[in-house]
């Protein structure tokens, strides 16, 4: 276990000897800089928690890619997380929102933290949406699938899978419930909200097109006997995932810090032993043991997909998100072990 977490251990310590010479050169004060590693490593914590189910999620994905593109996801995909969402989004937020160029959006960031914070925070209908319904999609399409024959909420889950003999029924779902939400919102909110929603959906089509050609064309590969280093599809995929993750994560954070290099510092920790959890689930075959795990993964996607379009109207809290997706996993792996138990307990006679 250590092997697979050693390089997260690693980039935490850089991370807080960052955070640490950040707080230190701003205050030169002890208690400041004790302050902020606390903060760094709660946002941490906050993300790991609230990202369990993505690194379940992840895995199932993953485990269908050569080590190659593994290793690629926990580096270049790595540098998307950190650079690109945890970073480069919300500064993007402020610059589109208030009309200023990037340079002047890290200005604003360092010298003006809570005007920072105001602007992030008023993006968040369109990004409950955008977030809300790619996530509400993801989770859909594994219940909606006539193939599936394991089931653990098995009332529901065979209900969904006859119904996706219906095309496209869980988008047309997801559309009547966007416009039942935007009917609740003021007039520029509800139109901000559905075309998010609609590029959401845009997004995940579009995902899911590219990786199904790309199969297409490793498989033509394959029968032609060409050695082919398959995984560009299902790596794309991970990013917009996990892009799609972290939009809750990012606006959550700032309940805790309103500094973008703290913000960054945290949640990077936790977007980083993230990948690692997800590495080592396919490593060690953890979802072919248990075998409700993955249910309860795409269960917990379904909920936060669902309080990411709430959210748009309703306050949710934090924890509130956080501890859903943690029960449904916790029950699912506990269900999981109590299938695998007869089988456990047999000892040959």
């Amino acid at each position: 276990m250590l092997k697979n977490f050693r390089g997260s251990i690693i980039f935490t310590l850089v991370c807080l000897a960052l955070g640490a010479w950040y707080a230190w050169t701003s205050s030169h004060t002890v208690q400041a800089m004790l302050s902020t590693l606390w903060i760094i490593v709660v946002l941490s914590v906050l993300e790991v928690s609230l990202s369990f189910d993505n690194a379940v999620v992840n895995a199932t994905v993953l485990k269908d890619m050569d080590e190659v593109w593994q290793r690629r996801f926990l580096t270049w995909g790595m540098a998307f997380a950190v650079f690109g969402m945890r970073v480069a989004f919300p500064l993007a937020i402020v610059a589109i929102a208030a009309g200023i160029g990037p340079a002047e959006a890290i200005k604003l960031s360092l010298s003006e933290p809570r005007e920072y914070e105001r602007i992030v925070s008023s993006a968040h209908v369109g990004i409950a949406g955008f977030g809300g319904a790619f996530l509400t999609l993801v989770g859909s399409k594994f219940f909606f699938d006539s193939d599936k024959d394991v089931h653990w909420i098995r009332w529901i889950e065979e209900k969904l899978s006859r119904f996706s003999r219906i095309a496209a029924v869980e988008i047309a779902l997801l559309l009547l419930t966007l416009f039942l939400i935007s009917l609740t919102l003021s007039e520029s909110d509800a139109l901000t909200f559905l075309v998010a929603g609609l590029l959401g959906i845009i997004v995940f089509v579009a995902v899911e097109g590219i990786s199904t050609l790309l199969e297409l064309r490793e498989e033509a590969a394959r029968a032609r006997g060409a050695v082919i280093s398959a995984g560009f599809g299902g790596f794309l995929y991970l990013n917009v995932l996990d892009a799609s993750f972290s939009f809750d994560g990012v606006i959550g954070a700032f309940a805790l810090s309103n500094n973008m290099v703290v913000i960054a510092l945290g949640l990077s920790i936790g977007a980083m032993f993230v990948r690692s959890l997800t590495i080592m689930l396919v490593q060690k075959g953890t979802l072919a043991q248990y075998r409700f795990l993955e249910h309860g993964a795409f269960w917990a996607i379904l909920a936060l997909g669902t309080i990411m379009l709430l959210s748009a109207r309703y306050e949710i809290s934090e924890t509130l998100t956080g501890l859903i997706g943690a029960v449904l996993i916790g029950i699912s792996l506990w269900w999981s072990v109590r299938h695998n138990r007869p089988r456990d307990e047999v000892t040959p006679s």
